[in-house]
């Protein structure tokens, strides 16, 4: 690890302004990924401001009646909250599958949205990766890309984003709000936070230089039952091949809406407006919800090693959509 100067922000405000007076700013909070990170010199920040004690880690009620969640509420505090646990229920399942209780009672709002992605030659810095080294390759295509992405992906980069938190928060259509150092707030809807990657795969959100996650809110959730589904290799902690999160409402024996997103399929929590177009209106019976679901993620494309996502991503949302229309697979 290389040394880096550090100090403790004060307040929202201090901590943008310092992130942009000094050289290679990092925020940290509990630092469970950007740790790691830079230990293998994956991240060399030379100035480190701490935001723990920006007084951002409450939970409240919004007027509209949803919820507004501190940047630094601990993954735990988070789905322990009675609130988010009887009205959002997909965000709670997401967070407890998404760490071990120790990982969760650091790891903060802010930070998991901002995880980097789990790809084996982005954390090995003697394989090319355009996300360290822009320009360089990427090692996956053509490596073994087992978890890499299926749809969203260009010929700079194949990488997914790795937390379960942001699936949640995408159908659930959280907006991220930020302080930027000029003092000016921004409010950011979760389907504009994350970049594909494009030509420019270092460039992962929209955030600017030194600007801050301060909060994000929920919005009255939609009706109908939510559900959260996580594939992974091992039944202990482990990214997600596939996760499915979704939201399904019902009027008698057929679907009157439906909120899908993927994850473990983009370098993004994934959305598939045709798909739910297509599920408004689809008898509840498994012979249909499973026709529906084998339609979805259309142009995926897996690399080699990860072909078998597509097959898996469908399946996965087929059981989902199943267990939300409340029917036992057969």
């Amino acid at each position: 690890m290389k040394q880096f100067t550090y100090e403790r922000a004060t307040s929202p405000g201090d901590a943008a302004r310092a992130a942009v007076t000094q050289r290679r700013t990092r925020f940290i909070a509990g630092g469970t990924n950007l740790l790691d990170l830079m230990k293998l010199d994956i991240e060399t920040p030379e100035h480190l401001v701490d935001i723990n004690r920006l007084g951002l880690d409450t939970v409240e009620e919004t007027a509209e009646g949803g919820l507004r969640i501190g940047a630094l509420v601990r993954n735990s505090d988070l789905a322990a909250d009675k609130r988010v646990r009887e009205r959002y229920p997909v965000l709670s399942r997401a967070l407890l599958a998404g760490a071990s209780g120790q990982l969760r009672n650091k790891a903060t709002t802010g930070g998991n949205l901002l995880q980097r992605t789990r790809c084996y030659y982005f954390y090995d810095t003697s394989m090319p990766c355009n996300k360290r080294h822009p320009g360089s390759g990427c090692a996956a295509i053509g490596g073994f890309n087992r978890i890499h992405a299926i749809v969203g992906a260009s010929e700079s980069c194949i990488a997914t984003h790795p937390s379960d938190m942001a699936v949640a928060m995408r159908v659930l259509d959280a907006v991220i709000h930020t302080l930027l150092p000029s003092g000016e707030e921004r409010a950011i809807p979760i389907a504009d936070f994350y970049r594909l990657p494009g030509d420019t795969p270092q460039i992962e959100t929209a955030l600017h230089p030194g600007e801050l996650i301060t909060h994000v809110t929920l919005p009255v959730p939609p009706e109908g039952r939510q559900v959260y589904r996580k594939v992974r290799d091992r039944a202990s902690y482990a990214f997600a091949l596939i996760s499915v999160a979704a939201i399904v409402a019902l009027d008698g024996d057929r679907i009157v809406s439906a909120h899908v997103a993927f994850g473990g399929v983009a370098a993004m929590p994934w959305r598939d407006q045709t798909l739910e177009d297509a599920l408004q209106g689809t008898p509840t019976d498994e012979a249909s919800l499973r026709a529906v679901a084998d339609t979805a993620l259309a142009g995926a494309q897996g690399y080699g090693h990860n072909d078998f996502k597509v097959a898996l991503a469908r399946r996965t949302l087929g059981a989902v959509l199943v267990e939300a229309c409340g029917r036992t697979a057969a």
